[in-house]
Order: C-alpha cells, then structure tokens, then sequence
C-alpha cells in the first residue's frame, strides 16, 4: 500500500564519506559506534522550531539554506545528534499515502546530516498545531489509527535504512494512555504555551485493558512496522517522568513494560539540582538512556537559531 515513489530520487543511498553506524554497546549500558567498537555519546540539540514558531516542515522547502546554516552552527557547539520533529499531516496525505514531497525533503535533510557527520533522532506521528491535523486522521478508529502510524513508520524507515545519520526513530513525544474513556476525536493533550500539543493519547478508550498492555502493543505495533524496511537503526520513545507504574499521574508507558519493546529508553526529565540519580529510579532496565530537556545539573538541549 505505501508509496515507494516518495523517495524513489532522492532517498539516501550513502553517505558523501565514510560514516560509523550507531549500535547499543554489549553491555547494553550505552552506545558504541560500528565497525570501530568506539563509545558513542549522544549531545546535541531539539532541534523543534525556529525563532518565529515555525516548524521545520513551515520552512525547509522556501528557506531551506536557513537549515543548512542552522545545522553549521550546531556543528560547530559540538554537537553530535540533531532531534528533527515530524508532522503526521505533512507526511501523510491519507490513511496509507505518504507525501512524496515530504520524503524528498527529509531525504535531503539526512544526506544534509551525512555531510556534516551529524546523527539525527526522528521524532515521528507529531501533531503539535492543532489547527494542522486532519480531520479524518482524528476521525479514525483507535485500530485504524493505529495502522496509519504505521504507514507513517514504513515511509519513513524505507526512506532513511540506508543512511548511517540516523541516530534514531523515536515513535512519538511523550505518548499517554488515558486512564479512562475520552470525548471521539480527542487525541492531543492540553496546549503548551497556548499552541503546541506536545502530549497525544494513543487510545480514547482503554476499557478494561491494562494501560501499559496498550502502550506495549502500539510500541510492537510500529516497531514492526519500521522493521519492515529497517532492521539496523535504532528505535526509542520519548517517555515523560512520570511514566513510572505508580500511584497518581501515570503514562500508562511503564518502562519494564515498555522497555523490552524498543533499543533504548528515551526519558524525559527536569530533575532538581543533584537529584538526576533519583530522577532515574525506575528507568535503569539495563539499557542504556537518551535524556532530553534536563535542567539545573546539564545545560538545556534546545536549540533556537537567530
């Protein structure tokens, strides 16, 4: 069903030189780069928008020497891994129709990062402007959802398994179970700073089905999904600090759960000064972690070109 023609002429057939592939190391307690064997630890930036608000995707076609530039400057702070956001709309046309010209331009994007030697992690199914989601995207079922998702995952693993800049696809930002039923249509969670829709539900209603039993089989869901096209890269989801199986506010992504599922843990985290250790309580299943947005004991991974 999905569209090859997409990235047909312009998906990345290999980088301009060589580049190592990026692995979980033996002892699954971080990252080594393939051939070599050498440590590999990801730093770099969320790369989610620019000074004015805009989205990559609101960009990269009419200012797209405004991204190459950007990315020169992230590479020259040091950095190593770029995290690009995603838009479902921009990618999907239909339920099972990729957006050829989008693949294009992010088959661009990575032969970009090659270049440069950057890595980037591919934060995918984004819906953070409301006023950008298809209504018949909200109108579908929880398993029909499901599925294009997965529509979504296969165009992008079969636009980008060849190129070793792919530090990771990351399945969404910070996805929720509810813990119970939710008005039809009501995927996204409330708006950060008045606009963008960071959180989505991933079910509308769980109904007598454990939470992270949900969260575990939409993870397999879209892992097998990218396997189809990409059995190398890495595969992680953003989870919020307080996706811990608890009492009170819970993801329903309970990392033991979860965990087994993907690569590596993606936590989100803003930790009190000196308290990243108990911050991590839980998380540690002996994989290693990617960790975002931490405050106070590192600095803040965000970066706002201008």
């Amino acid at each position: 069903m999905l569209i090859e023609a997409g990235c047909a002429s312009d998906r990345p057939t290999g980088p301009a030189r060589e580049m190592e592939w990026v692995s979980v190391a033996s002892d699954a307690r971080g990252f080594v780069l393939l051939p070599s064997g050498r440590s590999f630890v990801p730093w770099g930036f969320n790369y989610d928008h620019d000074t004015d608000g805009r989205l990559i995707e609101e960009y990269w076609d009419a200012e797209w020497v405004k991204v190459v530039e950007d990315f020169r400057e992230m590479q020259a702070l040091g950095a190593n891994v770029i995290r690009i956001h995603l838009q479902f709309g921009r990618f999907m046309r239909g339920p099972t129709e990729p957006n050829a010209a989008a693949l294009a331009r992010l088959a661009r994007l990575v032969r970009l990062a090659e270049q440069l030697e950057l890595r980037l992690n591919l934060t995918g199914l984004g819906c953070y402007l409301k006023d950008e989601v298809s209504a018949w995207y909200d109108a579908l079922s929880e398993e029909d959802r499901w599925a294009a998702q997965a529509a979504f995952w296969e165009a992008i693993a079969e636009c980008c398994a060849k190129s070793p800049a792919i530090f990771c696809y990351d399945l969404m930002n910070e996805p929720v179970v509810p813990a119970g039923r939710r008005d039809p249509g009501a995927w996204l969670g409330p708006p950060f700073a008045e606009k963008y829709h960071y959180v989505q539900f991933i079910t509308l209603d769980p109904g007598k089905r454990p939470r992270p039993t949900i969260a575990a089989a939409w993870t397999r869901a879209l892992v097998a999904a990218i396997r189809r096209h990409d059995p190398r890269h890495l595969v992680t989801v953003g989870l919020v600090d307080w996706s811990l199986d608890r009492p009170g506010l819970t993801s329903g992504f309970v990392p033991d759960v979860v965990g087994p599922e993907l690569d590596f843990l993606s936590v989100h985290l803003y930790p009190e000064a000196g308290g990243v250790d108990a911050a991590l309580a839980g998380f540690d299943l002996a994989r290693p972690s990617h960790f975002e947005k931490i405050r106070r004991d590192f600095s803040v991974l965000a970066f706002r070109p201008g």
